[in-house]
């Protein structure tokens, strides 16, 4: 049995992380059994979430947890791609994980009122008497990590324009199809449905969030995606939402 370490529910969604969202939703398109744990970073071997242990061997990183799956149990998760097609997933899936992945962190961590409703509370178990001072600590690296990533150096109205380019071309490669590759989902799609939920979320109010509304063949992507793999999360579909 894998166990799989997260973050676990909240900000509306059936996983904080969208990271680990994407190896729990290629779990289950492996069809691989598996349960899950609730951890914090410091307990994985790479000092983030997610990461499995299976059968005693710890595997962190999203996307070498994907690498030991597809070579432990010889599931492909671009089976019936080209090979050009594969490249492009790879590449979607780079933009998604180092682009709009730090326009998201923006949206929680470095909005002071997103800040406050979401991520500080991550800190209400710890020492009254530090507690306030590890939220500062932690929302100041985060920032600190927005503004080397490259977006954080923008205005806000800016970075939110860079984002929007990125959710235009996966709104282009999507066209009318069912999943980013066609009507089968692969593994982009995992990366691609944890991210953008993580962004559209009702939970957060951001502008991010508002000019991701605009792409309406994503937010039916996001709520077809969560009625495949967490049906059995009471999730309002976006459209009803908005």
């Amino acid at each position: 049995m894998i166990t799989l370490y997260g973050f676990g529910t909240g900000f509306g969604l059936p996983e904080i992380s969208p990271f680990v969202t994407k190896t729990e939703v290629q779990l289950k398109m492996a069809g691989l059994p598996y349960r899950k744990e609730r951890a914090m970073p410091p307990a994985s071997p790479k000092g983030q979430l997610p990461f499995i242990d299976d059968g005693g061997e710890a595997v962190a990183d999203s996307t070498f947890i994907r690498a030991h799956i597809e070579r432990r149990y010889g599931f492909d998760f671009d089976a019936g791609l080209s090979l050009a097609e594969r490249a492009q997933a790879w590449a979607f899936e780079r933009m998604i994980e180092h682009h709009l992945y730090w326009a998201v962190v923006g949206a929680r961590w470095v909005d002071p009122v997103n800040f406050a409703k979401g991520p500080s509370h991550f800190f209400d178990g710890a020492p009254e008497h530090n507690r306030e001072k590890l939220r500062e600590d932690a929302q100041f690296r985060v920032a600190e990590n927005y503004l080397l990533s490259g977006l954080g150096r923008h205005a806000p109205d800016d970075d939110v324009d860079l984002a929007v380019r990125s959710l235009f071309a996966l709104s282009v490669q999507l066209g009318d199809k069912a999943y980013l590759m066609g009507n089968k989902p692969c593994g982009v799609d995992a990366t691609a449905f944890g991210m953008l939920a993580g962004m559209l979320t009702p939970f957060f109010e951001s502008g991010l969030r508002q000019r991701a509304e605009g792409f309406p063949n994503l937010t039916a992507y996001v709520d077809r995606m969560m009625d495949d793999y967490y049906p059995e999360f009471a999730w309002t579909p976006l459209r009803q939402a908005a």
